[in-house]
């Protein structure tokens, strides 16, 4: 990704991304939800590398993303039938 996509998808210019890649003033903050968006990851992530998640994988962070969009009773079932599997490996 340029710094160019980058700024197009935070809304800000390209001069405000080169900024923040070389920890010059600018608003990193301010726009740290959108940058995180835009790369597919989280603000934790970007704020704190691998540490905010210990040894989580890729598919473990999408299959977090996938739960985090169900309806209560969806993810009682998702959580109900984990442990059936995570018991059945023992």
């Amino acid at each position: 990704m340029t710094q160019e996509d980058l700024a197009d998808a935070c809304d800000v210019s390209r001069s405000a991304v080169a900024q923040w890649e070389t920890d010059r003033a600018g608003q990193l903050r301010g726009n740290i939800t959108r940058i995180a968006e835009a790369l597919a990851t989280t603000v934790e992530h970007l704020l704190q590398g691998s540490r905010a998640h210990g040894d989580v994988t890729g598919d473990e962070l999408a299959l977090l993303r996938l739960y985090r969009g169900c309806d209560p009773e969806d993810r009682s079932f998702l959580l109900r039938t984990a442990r059936k599997l995570a018991r059945a490996r023992e």
